[in-house]
């Protein structure tokens, strides 16, 4: 393991320093530090150093759908998107479920070694929602497993919800809920549900199936007295329901994802199947409610739901195209341009959403650390005034359900680092 020396750079976007990481670990900080002899050296001046940021939320399709996306290929979007740690969900085929199905996918991401892949493991056997999976048995597997969901489907029945609730808080575990109740917002609904649905003749998800699948679960964790994190967060009622749960004192955690955070309803106008995800997007009132929700504290932390897409399953009729959007690789221009430029957070807070707080919920403790002398080196450089146009061809996923492609997004990553090593550059991420 080679030492680095990263010079110049504006530790939480603050004042400039020098970081020496030696044997993986920060070693030093400071000013005019020399580097051992044979020492890598990032340049930095200018750059911002941050955390490596960490995604709860990572769809990397293998085993199973290979040509959508591989825990290779999804590590390394996720390396240039600056993130040293994923977790990745457990709807792939076979179902991640046992502990061996979790152990294949830890070495899967050993093997590609860009980031660290954290494998989630599946409430229910074959996400079925009917019998709980082998909880126990993945959180003593190798992978150690402490995050389990359906996501993808909700975990609708309220017994089966308190059993794995119950089962998790034994080991300190928590379920991750797809807040969706199925009752209300079926497979078919794709728009969220108001004037625009009827106009379009699209099937509505209605705000009140997710804000009541949250409620529910929330008074779950307070008597289980469990923990219960909220994926996907979407809606303004969602959001008061989560600030309710908190306000109580209630075990729960929720994030939101970049697309939820910027993009409307409108775009679906088109009937683009580009812009078709679960939950839908939806209107700005809804928009301006996560942000504001992310700036106070009521949602902790962004995660990504990068779902990548063959082109065969997204280029449909939008009914008929398969859910989902890229979102690894924009992430971080996506929130800085959002929440930064506007001067709703600053990089700390930006850092604590996108990687202390993850990093807490997941249970991962070599990720998301201060930047002080002994922390893991699991960083990343990142330049808040490069401007990117992006384009959907460029990127290190195998495909291309890009929502972001064209636009134009003031903050880029440039350098990531995974325990002293360099895993991206702006010249590959480019």
């Amino acid at each position: 393991m080679s030492d680095l020396l990263i010079t110049g750079a504006r530790l939480l976007g603050g004042e400039a320093k020098d970081v020496l990481v030696v044997e993986g670990n920060i070693a030093e900080i400071g000013t005019g530090l020399d580097a051992p002899d044979g020492a890598e050296r990032v340049n930095a001046d200018g750059l911002a150093l941050l955390p490596g940021f960490v995604d709860l939320h990572t769809h990397l399709r293998e085993p199973g759908r290979e040509d959508a996306e591989t825990i290779a290929t999804g590590s390394a979007a996720a390396s240039a998107g600056g993130f040293t740690a994923v977790l990745a969900m457990a709807n792939t085929n076979p179902v991640t479920d046992t502990a061996e199905a979790a152990e294949r996918i830890l070495d899967l991401g050993r093997e590609a070694g860009l980031v660290d892949v954290q494998p989630i493991g599946a409430v229910t056997k074959g996400l079925a929602g009917e019998e709980l999976a082998e909880l126990a048995l993945m959180r003593r597997s190798r992978a150690q497993v402490r995050v389990f969901s359906d996501d993808g489907r909700c975990v609708h029945d309220a017994r089966v919800m308190r059993r794995a609730l119950e089962y998790v808080r034994a080991f300190g575990g928590v379920v991750s809920q797809h807040s969706q109740d199925p009752s209300l917002a079926g497979s078919s609904a794709c728009c969220h549900e108001g004037e625009l649905s009827g106009r379009l003749g699209l099937p509505g998800w209605p705000a009140v199936a997710e804000s009541s699948i949250i409620a529910r679960d929330a008074q779950l964790a307070q008597h289980t007295g469990s923990r219960v994190h909220v994926a996907h967060v979407s809606t303004a009622e969602g959001v008061e329901v989560i600030r309710w749960a908190k306000a109580r004192g209630i075990d729960l955690t929720a994030e939101v994802t970049p697309h939820h955070l910027l993009l409307t309803q409108d775009l679906l106008s088109g009937y683009d199947p580009t812009f078709k995800v679960n939950p839908p997007l939806r209107p700005i009132e809804d928009v301006e409610a996560v942000r504001a929700a992310l700036v106070d504290g009521t949602i902790d932390a962004v995660a990504t739901d990068h779902a990548p897409h063959a082109r065969h399953d997204k280029e449909h009729a939008f009914v008929d195209a398969a859910f989902g959007m890229l979102g690894l690789e924009t992430a971080f221009a996506v929130v800085h341009d959002t929440m930064v430029r506007s001067g709703a957070l600053d990089l700390a807070a930006l850092a604590d959403r996108m990687s202390v707080a993850p990093a807490r919920i997941a249970g991962l403790a070599d990720h998301g650390r201060s930047l002080e002398v002994g922390a893991p080196a699991n960083l990343v450089l990142v330049d808040t005034e490069a401007t990117q146009t992006v384009d959907a061809a460029a990127s290190r996923s195998l495909s291309r359900n890009n929502p972001w492609h064209g636009m134009t997004l003031t903050g880029a990553v440039h350098t990531t680092i995974l325990r002293g090593r360099v895993t991206a550059t702006l010249q590959e991420s480019a």
